[in-house]
């Protein structure tokens, strides 16, 4: 079986990424517009009506838009916008969700890509607040740093382009501080969250990388549970998956630091637990490629479900 594949955006940072990770497969079939029709909205009606998937790598809007573009009722859809990721109707493309979850997105036409961030912290509050480790109305702070790739081709220039009106020499600055980031209604969603989280983003001068923390104040919760609970819960949800792994106790205790750009190049999302146990403190941290797991790999794993390959070809 070879499916046909259209990536309407693919000029952009996660286009570019889904078609370089589906580039030379035999079982799929990239099909693209040429740079004079790219824009011309009745070839690209037709493309998205002609294909077996879409991707959708573009702006909100312009996702919308294409989604009411499509009326060939076979046409499946990835969004990697944040347009449809708590919308009814749409599967949430996290496989690792819960144990339902592969199953939703294969049996679905219409599957959301998650957001980088709320990816990571839905993979720390989803099994915590479902086991009731974490109460679902617990106030709760989430703090990270992406690498700057996440942020598209201005803040991209930011970085890397001396030329530009906005470069910065920065290393480093915290953003999102009137707390409206756009991740946030999804992360209080799926991570099962009846509160609105406290979501504190950040950039570093590093092009992909993520690290994503969930403090947690341990004698404040039901039952105060211990580092050891915490780790357990985040194990047995994760246990036989591949791209979520959790770090044993012992080995994340005899670390000194964690570098958010070990994971790139993969699809790996991987969780570790740092406690102070005397003081009653953890910190549940969450380490991905933002263009891997958090955009294009997810994609990529997502369209293998959807298709019925095995889920790990490509990554």
């Amino acid at each position: 079986m070879s499916a046909r594949v259209f990536i309407d955006g693919e000029v952009g940072t996660t286009g570019l990424q889904i078609r370089a990770r589906l580039q030379g497969r035999d079982d799929i079939e990239l099909v693209s517009l040429t740079e004079e029709t790219r824009k011309d909205a009745g070839a690209r009606r037709d493309m998205l009506n002609s294909v077996d998937l879409a991707v959708l790598c573009l702006p909100d809007d312009a996702a919308r838009e294409a989604v009411s573009m499509i009326e060939n009722p076979d046409v499946k859809v990835i969004d990697a916008s944040t347009a449809h990721r708590v919308a009814d109707g749409w599967a949430y493309g996290f496989p690792e969700l819960d144990a339902d979850q592969t199953g939703l997105i294969a049996a679905s036409k219409r599957v959301s890509n998650p957001g980088c961030y709320a990816v990571a912290s839905i993979s720390m509050l989803a099994p915590l607040v479902g086991a009731g480790v974490l109460p679902a109305d617990k106030a709760v702070s989430v703090n990270a740093i992406s690498g700057y790739s996440g942020g598209g081709k201005q803040l991209i220039a930011s970085f890397e382009d001396e030329a530009a009106d906005s470069y910065t020499e920065a290393p480093f600055f915290a953003y999102g501080l009137s707390l409206q980031h756009k991740h946030v209604p999804e992360i209080q969603l799926h991570g099962g969250l009846s509160k609105r989280p406290l979501f504190v983003p950040s950039v570093g001068r590093f092009a992909q990388g993520m690290i994503v923390q969930l403090p947690l104040q341990l004698w404040d919760l039901p039952g105060t549970p211990s580092p050891q609970d915490v780790h357990g819960v985040l194990s047995s949800h994760y246990a036989g998956r591949k791209f979520v792994t959790v770090a044993d106790l012992a080995d994340s205790s005899q670390m000194a630091r964690v570098e958010p750009e070990a994971a790139n190049g993969t699809n790996d999302l991987r969780l570790f637990v740092f406690a102070n146990e005397d003081a009653g403190q953890a910190v549940v941290m969450a380490l991905l490629d933002n263009l891997g797991k958090g955009a294009s790999g997810s994609c990529v794993q997502n369209l293998n479900i959807m298709f019925g390959f095995d889920e790990t070809v490509g990554l």
